[in-house]
């Protein structure tokens, strides 16, 4: 039986088991670098596959499948951390603990368990070496760059990357393949913070105080200039304050105001000016109004830029995998092919080329309507086994085509 039969097949044969998998992740959600009950689930299984699971940085966890014949070095990463969401959805094997699998990578980690089944079971097979990145802390960017310091594209070596992200509430039949366009596709993130600094007083007497909600106003209104009118028309930058805090009562101005916001950039340039020039255009406009301010600019991850040739072997690839019309461009969802939310995965596209695939999960028609995020959002499990089965296909024909280069 050819590999892409064999595969299919398996991977089907797994589905209830991949269930399974989620399930127990699910109502375990766990957050940034800490996942003891996931990490120590994710080891139980792979010990029970016959792999040697190691620790890398912090949680995370690294297997090898192959090294049995010579070749390159393949690995794909399925990340494992939760949200701090308090879960409204209304599912049987609903959070115990107050966080939320609501981003997916519960199926994410299901479906890197199934390809290591499948990997093991192919193993003398293999062309080379599949490393298996399970990564904590995607949600907080932090998880890919504390495994790549820990050694993860070491010891072997890896050559190429691959990542999988469900998606749901998207407009797409559940099973749907997207491959990422080459280039910048995901944007690069910072978080910062604005901290004005005004003078209290009485709410009835404004003349004799600095009021710091006036001024944080107003310099929330002046950076939303640097997009509109300090940038050219094709330079795309999403400016977000998405938490703003000032005083205690309705009659008292209080001496501080507070804003924290994110910022989403594809160039490096831009993402340079754009942190300049929020920095200035908060301290001026403080000063203009008799306040001041200071900014903290905290690094996220940079944007994430898939290889051109690895995108176009991948697609290539999972041609041969999947029924044509199960494979599509990430320009049907997004337009120009890029997307504005943030991928830690960018860490390890800086080292080795790497291709980032989304896995539609449901739509609205199909009963998902909540996206990723939001504490009612739902996955279509039967996904899973397709996942798991693009996980170990595209791993191992890439090995193999590669085998003699």
């Amino acid at each position: 039986m050819e590999l892409k039969a064999r595969l299919l097949e398996s991977s089907r044969a797994m589905q209830d088991e991949l269930v399974a998998f989620r399930r127990y992740l699910h109502q375990n959600p766990e957050l940034s670098l800490d996942l003891p009950i996931t990490t120590k689930f994710v080891k139980e299984q792979l010990i029970a596959m016959g792999y040697e699971p190691q620790d890398c940085g912090k949680s995370g966890i690294v297997a090898i499948a192959g090294g049995q014949r010579p070749g390159k070095v393949f690995l794909i990463r399925g990340d494992m951390d939760a949200l701090p969401v308090e879960e409204a959805a209304d599912v049987p094997f609903k959070s115990v603990n107050g966080n939320m699998h609501a981003c997916g990578h519960d199926l994410h980690t299901a479906m890197l368990l199934g390809a290591a089944k499948l990997l093991k079971a192919m193993e003398p097979d293999i062309q080379g070496q599949v490393k298996l990145m399970f990564q904590p802390a995607e949600e907080t960017l932090a998880g890919a760059k504390n495994m790549i310091e820990a050694g993860v594209l070491k010891a072997p070596d890896v050559d190429a990357a691959m990542m999988i992200h469900v998606m749901t509430g998207f407009p797409l039949p559940a099973g749907k393949v997207i491959v990422s366009q080459a280039g910048l596709t995901a944007a690069a993130s910072d978080w910062f913070e604005i901290h004005v600094q005004g003078k209290g007083g009485h709410g009835a007497m404004p003349n004799n105080a600095v009021d710091p909600i006036n001024a944080a106003t107003h310099i929330f209104q002046a950076i939303q200039t640097i997009h509109s009118r300090e940038l050219a028309p094709g330079q795309a930058v999403a400016l977000t304050i998405g938490k703003f805090v000032s005083g205690t009562t309705s009659n008292v101005i209080p001496d501080t105001a507070h804003m924290y916001g994110t910022l989403r950039t594809y160039e490096p340039e831009t993402r340079t000016f754009v942190r300049e020039r929020l920095e200035a255009i908060a301290k001026a406009t403080a000063e203009a109004v008799r306040a001041t301010a200071e900014v903290k600019i905290v690094d996220g991850c940079p944007a994430l830029n898939n290889d051109a040739a690895l995108v176009e072997s991948t697609r290539t690839i999972l041609k041969e995998l999947l029924p044509e019309n199960d494979l599509l461009d990430m320009s049907v969802l997004t337009g120009g092919g890029k997307m504005s939310g943030s991928e830690d995965f960018a860490y390890v596209s800086e080292k080795v080329p790497t291709v980032m695939l989304g896995l539609s999960a449901g739509n609205a028609d199909e009963g998902y309507r909540f996206p990723q995020h939001h504490p009612k959002a739902i996955f279509d499990e039967s996904v899973l086994s397709t996942g798991a089965a693009v996980y170990a296909y595209a791993a191992a024909r890439w090995l193999d085509e590669h085998s003699k280069a």
